[in-house]
């Protein structure tokens, strides 16, 4: 059996297989209310059909102000609990496990969403767009100004992760990851090339980690003790004077004993840098807090072929791959990689309905 079809445990929760779907934005909320729609239930089902063992949704924001874009999805009241909850009815049938990413975009929310032909930058608030807030009032480049947070601010953000994290819980999801990459507010408290607060949230290490501790503290006070907590990270920041790969095993080891289970590992996009982008560009970052910090990882990032995913688990890199870009293209691409790696159709996650379509069928008249 390759490594990518071998189930995962952590705490109370088996997962069938280590190919995992990443979280990805949609932008799909046309509503502009935070609801999920039918869009998410076929983007995300489809996925658990296809294999994935863990099918974690796009950034889900805490707050209304929390969003990325007007068109997010959110968890910040019983409705969008509702819709959710219909969403991991139909993900668990098809065996897979469910996660929420949750989310706040901190000074880079209220931004168009940048689809093809569409306006990129700030909303302004006659076209619905509000303003953000972060650790300080340093813009985003092309963004407008954020407002500094107060402690009331940053107090009522950890409420808004709790109160998400027992939403989430309500739903059905099995795991939530708290989303601390790719320049959203945790990350942006975690960068001194973002974080210039004077006060016990910023500073040297200590201040600047102290709102991401404080929400992983708050979460897992109301998540049950059965259920996984992830982090995303962004390791580096890319840039002199940024966070750093040290600052990311650092942390981890603390995540590890607030009890978080696994870090998703990404990196960047708190600041313009030049990232040296190629294959598996990001899998020694997750293999050094692997090592180091002696929690589980996964790794992400133009990751595309079934024997590239195995090889980062066969060589100790990560416990987990996730799938973004390669997932988008190809639904299925778990069924594939069975074949491709020599996994039997019946030992592959087929939902019944598709066995006629077996890729082994495929391979052997090749």
């Amino acid at each position: 059996m390759a490594l990518l079809f071998d189930p995962l445990s952590l705490r109370g929760l088996t997962l069938r297989n280590r190919i995992w779907l990443a979280p990805m934005c949609q932008y799909m909320v046309l509503a502009e209310d935070g609801v999920p729609t039918d869009w998410h239930l076929v983007h995300l089902g489809s996925r658990a059909q296809g294999g994935f063992g863990l099918v974690i949704t796009e950034a889900t924001a805490v707050v209304p102000e929390g969003r990325i874009s007007p068109q997010d999805t959110g968890i910040w009241d019983d409705e969008q609990r509702d819709a959710w909850r219909r969403i991991a009815d139909f993900v668990h049938s098809q065996g897979a496990a469910f996660g929420i990413q949750l989310a706040h975009a901190g000074r880079k929310a209220s931004t168009f969403r940048g689809f093809p032909g569409e306006p990129t930058g700030s909303v302004p608030t006659e076209e619905g767009g509000w303003a953000s807030v972060g650790p300080s009032a340093d813009a985003f480049p092309g963004y407008t100004e954020p407002q500094a947070m107060t402690l009331a601010d940053i107090a009522a953000t950890v409420t808004a992760f709790a109160d998400a994290a027992r939403r989430s819980d309500e739903a059905g999801f099995d795991v939530v990851e708290l989303h601390a990459a790719h320049g959203y507010l945790l990350h942006e408290f975690l960068s001194p090339l973002s974080n210039t607060r004077t006060d016990g949230y910023g500073g040297g290490f200590e201040g600047r980690t102290r709102l991401l501790l404080e929400v992983v503290d708050a979460v897992r006070e109301v998540w049950p003790a059965e259920k996984p907590v992830f982090v995303r990270l962004s390791a580096t920041d890319w840039t002199e004077g940024g966070w750093t790969l040290e600052d990311s095993v650092r942390l981890s080891a603390l995540l590890k004993n607030r009890g978080v289970d696994l870090v998703d590992t990404s990196t960047g996009g708190n600041v313009q840098a030049d990232i040296p982008v190629g294959p598996g560009y990001q899998v020694r970052f997750a293999r050094g807090i692997r090592a180091d910090a002696g929690i589980p990882t996964g790794a992400v990032g133009m990751i595309t072929s079934p024997q590239q995913a195995e090889d980062v688990l066969a060589a100790g890199d990560a416990d987990v791959v996730l799938l973004a870009r390669a997932a988008l293209r190809e639904p299925s691409w778990p069924l594939r990689a069975a074949a491709e790696l020599g996994v039997g159709w019946r030992d592959a996650p087929y939902p019944d309905a598709y066995s006629r379509g077996k890729w082994d069928d495929v391979l052997t008249t090749v």
